[in-house]
């Protein structure tokens, strides 16, 4: 698949370590990698690799043995893993089936929600599938309204060492519904606040009845969570709420979670169902209503882009089951690890998970690099977005001296980049660039965003540009 990239403006261009703009070729001043290490001041760790892409040779290093989180650009991995395995035209499914025949507008039976794993389902989808239900002429049912997740394995949640209210570390399920998030919006009003669990889209906005909110008078913590029967239940911190404001929070129930919304699209288009039950098993049956995701690669194209964890473990999970491998949370990320290996000749990529938020994956500069190679015969380049190089003020430059397409990773005192550039010459570099305080996150684990991790990672992205500043400078 071809995605449109801007073009880059042939010239020389290298920073020093306080330059604010790219120079031109007279003014080039070169400093050393060191140099540019020592001055970022990160602590913790920093290793590189740059390698000729054509040749394979590596032209510069430091530390490329060094066993470091990937961050989020563990995605990559899990992008050749799913597009290898899956092929460019796989769509993910999700279908309503009829356990028995429709009599005069009733399925004689159950009515099942059958999940196929796909990350981008949303309630505007289920929406279009519950009026394609009523434009059939289904009315009702005999039977249960049952509903399947089992397409990959369940899981609470993708990594245990995050925060329990962050959106982008919900509960992982064969039935993905917004993400698996559910919208929580409050305003004051009178002496308190009125609070909403909603599962909006642009064209439905039902309200989300497994998960309830309750504002509690208290400093901290700012949320708490409890599972009472598989009713989400939470709290928030009155002190943390302004006049009014939202925002999404992970769901740990999914298929309920679906479920639910399903039931409530449902009868607006008049078709009441039961409550929903969670089926442990596939039914088999009568397919009516298909839902089909996006290919493959435009899923991809938008789960490098914006990072989405869960679209990362969906399809990586996913790829695990086809593949006949274990596809467990960790234990699928241990599948793709030996899998690329394998493929890409890597010999220390050790991952939890598909995404990289799990703070225990380890992988070396060296063996990225390895991977960014291995995705150039597959288009891999395309599907990754162009990277904003910053000067040393930490400010984007307004014209880009030369191309870059690479994909971030961030955790909380962690900063990654690997991917494509083309030097001003035109020569092809392939390139991994992994910083981490490994030993100040942990420290940190259970904070959001513990004091100086923003300007940690601002002060390694400097250092991530002006890397690649040298490079075209030197290698181009």
């Amino acid at each position: 698949m071809q995605v449109s990239r801007r073009g880059f403006v042939t010239g020389l261009a290298a920073t020093g370590l306080g330059l604010a703009a790219p120079p031109s070729i007279a003014q080039a001043q070169v400093s050393s990698s060191e140099a540019y290490v020592q001055a970022a001041q990160l602590g913790g760790d920093v290793g590189f690799v740059v390698m000729d892409a054509r040749s394979g040779q590596v032209l510069e290093q430091r530390h490329p043995d060094l066993h470091m989180p990937p961050a989020s650009t563990a995605k990559t991995v899990t992008t050749l893993y799913a597009l290898e395995t899956l092929g460019t035209d796989y769509r993910f499914g999700t279908r309503l089936i009829a356990t028995g025949p429709v009599v005069g507008g009733v399925i004689q039976g159950d009515l099942v929600l059958s999940g196929g794993a796909d990350p981008t389902l949303s309630t505007d989808d289920l929406g279009a599938m519950a009026a394609e239900l009523s434009r059939i002429g289904v009315r009702g049912i005999t039977g249960r309204f049952l509903v399947w997740g089992g397409a990959i394995p369940y899981a609470e949640e993708i990594a245990r060492d995050q925060p329990v209210y962050v959106s982008y570390n919900p509960a992982v399920s064969g039935l993905i519904l917004n993400f698996n998030r559910v919208y929580f919006a409050w305003k004051r009003a009178g002496n308190g606040y009125q609070v909403t669990m909603d599962a909006p889209g642009d064209a439905y906005k039902p309200r989300a009845y497994t998960a309830s909110m309750t504002v509690a008078a208290r400093q901290a913590p700012l949320f708490s969570y409890s599972d009472r029967g598989g009713k989400e239940q939470w709290s928030v911190a009155a002190s943390a709420l302004g006049r009014s404001g939202s925002r999404w929070l992970p769901v740990r129930h999914p298929v309920a979670y679906a479920g639910d919304v399903f039931q409530t699209l449902a009868r607006s288009q008049g078709c009441p169902l039961p409550a929903a039950e969670e089926a442990r098993s596939q039914p088999a049956g009568t397919v009516l209503v298909t839902h089909a995701s996006h290919r493959l690669p435009d899923i991809l194209e938008d789960m490098l882009k914006y990072s989405t964890n869960l679209t990362a473990e969906a399809v990586g999970m996913t790829s695990s089951t086809v593949r006949g491998l274990p596809a467990s949370v960790g234990r699928s990320g241990a599948s793709m690890s030996q899998w690329i290996a394998a493929r890409a000749g890597t010999q220390a990529i050790d991952l939890v998970d598909h995404s990289g938020l799990g703070g225990n994956s380890r992988v070396t500069p060296l063996d990225m690099v390895r991977v960014m190679a291995a995705g150039q015969p597959v288009g891999l380049r395309n599907l990754v977005k162009p990277f904003k190089m910053r000067d040393a003020s930490g400010k984007t430059y307004a014209s880009q001296p030369f191309r870059v397409d690479a994909k971030t990773g961030t955790l909380n005192f962690v900063s990654t980049l690997a991917g494509y550039m083309t030097a001003p010459n035109g020569r092809e570099l392939v390139f991994s660039i992994l910083t981490g305080d490994v030993d100040r996150r942990r420290r940190t684990q259970d904070e959001d965003r513990p004091a100086g991790s923003v300007q940690w990672v601002k002060r390694s992205k400097i250092l991530q540009s002006q890397l690649l500043m040298r490079w075209g400078a030197v290698y181009g």
